[in-house]
């Protein structure tokens, strides 16, 4: 069930007992794992614009244009602003597990069967569930897998000009299986986290027949008003040979959304 963290108000260092490994440096790998939600998840609300680019086997795009709002780690909207076949198509995640989906054509919103949430959200690589926000430490058991280097894309400042730098950073690679009467699609997953900032970089998904089926990568992440944020994020379906990449345009934090606009109204509302 997602569900805001009330491990906010506690430090994360107490979490130590219940983790299952440790990493060489001594900390326990349920630690790791929260605090990577908790980074994640840390702006009070949160507003994206972004271009959503399909690209198939042959390597043609289709571009969509949509935006997002999420408050705290339990509610976000997704709403496509273009193109006109597209416009308005929306997808709500509510606390409890409740997600809906509203399609303009038919003027209606609809709950979104448990049965049916790994289905793709309208022709994207991108599951419903997938969509939803998530706090991986409350649907899944993490196993400390080991610390490796991977490169990633860093901002430095050039001689006074900022640029993305490929770098060679620590990361922590935990292996997640779904938590006892958690239904997920996937088989476990496999992540890694940054071990200086914490943010995700990588995640793998695996079928219910340990096949890897999707991967999913997170680039250019930096620091925005003080908020860790990917400005990059691609899913590929191995399977299909297909690929979504979300590219943001633009991005507000702790603007003061309230409960009162994550409703089944205002997903039925044209898009600004």
């Amino acid at each position: 069930m997602r569900g805001t963290l009330l491990l906010m108000v506690m430090p994360w260092l107490l979490f130590g007992s219940v983790a299952k490994a440790q990493d060489t440096e001594g900390l326990p790998t349920l630690d790791i794992l929260r605090r990577s939600d908790l980074v994640v998840n840390a702006p009070q609300d949160q507003e994206f614009t972004l271009s959503m680019i399909l690209i198939d086997k042959k390597g043609k795009e289709k571009t969509r244009e949509a935006k997002i709002w999420q408050k705290g780690a339990d509610m976000r909207m997704v709403k496509f602003t273009s193109p006109a076949d597209q416009e308005g198509i929306g997808f709500l995640d509510l606390p409890d597990d409740l997600m809906y989906v509203y399609l303009p054509a038919f003027k209606k919103v609809r709950r979104i069967a448990s049965h049916v949430k790994n289905e793709s959200f309208a022709g994207t690589d991108f599951t419903y569930d997938d969509m939803a926000t998530i706090n991986y430490s409350e649907e899944y058991d993490p196993e400390l897998l080991g610390a490796d280097t991977t490169k990633c894309l860093v901002l430095e400042d050039k001689e006074g000009k900022a640029e993305w730098v490929s770098k060679e950073l620590k990361h922590y690679r935990l292996e997640l299986t779904p938590k006892a009467g958690m239904k997920k699609d996937y088989s476990k997953l496999i992540i890694w986290i940054r071990s200086d900032n914490f943010y995700q970089t990588r995640i793998e998904y695996y079928d219910q027949r340990g096949n890897l089926w999707k991967i999913q990568e997170k680039r250019k992440i930096k620091e925005v008003d003080g908020y860790w944020t990917a400005m990059e994020v691609e899913m590929s379906d191995l399977a299909k040979n297909h690929k979504t990449r979300n590219m943001i345009a633009e991005i507000a934090f702790d603007q003061g959304l309230t409960d009162k606009f994550f409703t089944q109204r205002q997903l039925k509302r044209r898009p600004k």
